[in-house]
């Protein structure tokens, strides 16, 4: 079987069929299946869509089960967390609903961790780090797009000579370089090369 197009988050299973890895759709399993919409819902109480998962999380006064449903905790209302409490061997701790979330000083509030900054991210060459609140994802470079090349994504060069995005004067020939492009002025002209005369 050949998928065209490729499927990123699942498996070829017949021409330009994909069957989706849990936790994606689409026609080539591209995007994140938002779970926290789904019916019924997969949470008790309140919800957070993850990529390519969910978590769930209480509201205050509750505990998160480990089936996910929430009970009501006298000590969590005590305990005042933002996002619900576990306990353990009688202690209560409050959660992040997220792994790119940690406690703050408080100890009842969550805080991003910013994983672009702090080098936790793992992102390619030609793909820059973008933070979200709880996570982050990887974008291509400046001068690089998103294709489907030979069985797979990429960031591929854009040549902007071509799709006619550089700046280049009208006397000056475009010449594209790996990320960006740079101009030479037509023979007869001097100048820079945004400004031949």
């Amino acid at each position: 079987a050949t998928c065209e197009h490729g499927c990123k988050y699942g498996e070829c299973t017949g021409p330009n069929k994909c069957k989706c890895f849990p936790g994606f759709t689409g026609k080539t399993c591209n995007q994140d299946l938002n779970e926290c919409g789904l019916k019924p819902r997969p949470c008790e109480h309140r919800c957070m869509n993850t990529h390519g998962s969910y978590k769930c999380y209480c509201l205050n006064g509750y505990m998160l089960m480990p089936d996910g449903t929430c009970a009501s905790s006298r000590t969590c209302t005590m305990v005042n967390c933002q996002y619900g409490c576990e306990e353990v061997k009688g202690e209560v701790q409050c959660l992040c609903p997220s792994g790119g979330l940690q406690l703050g000083p408080n100890g009842r509030t969550c805080i991003d961790i910013d994983e672009c900054s702090s080098g936790r991210a793992l992102c390619s060459y030609n793909r820059r780090c973008i933070n979200t609140f709880g996570s982050y994802y990887c974008k291509c470079q400046l001068g690089y797009e998103l294709k489907y090349v030979s069985g797979h994504y990429d960031c591929v060069d854009v040549n902007e000579c071509v799709t006619n995005t550089h700046r280049c004067n009208l006397h000056a020939e475009c010449l594209n370089t790996e990320g960006s492009f740079k101009c030479k002025c037509k023979q007869g002209y001097r100048g820079t090369e945004f400004d031949c005369a």
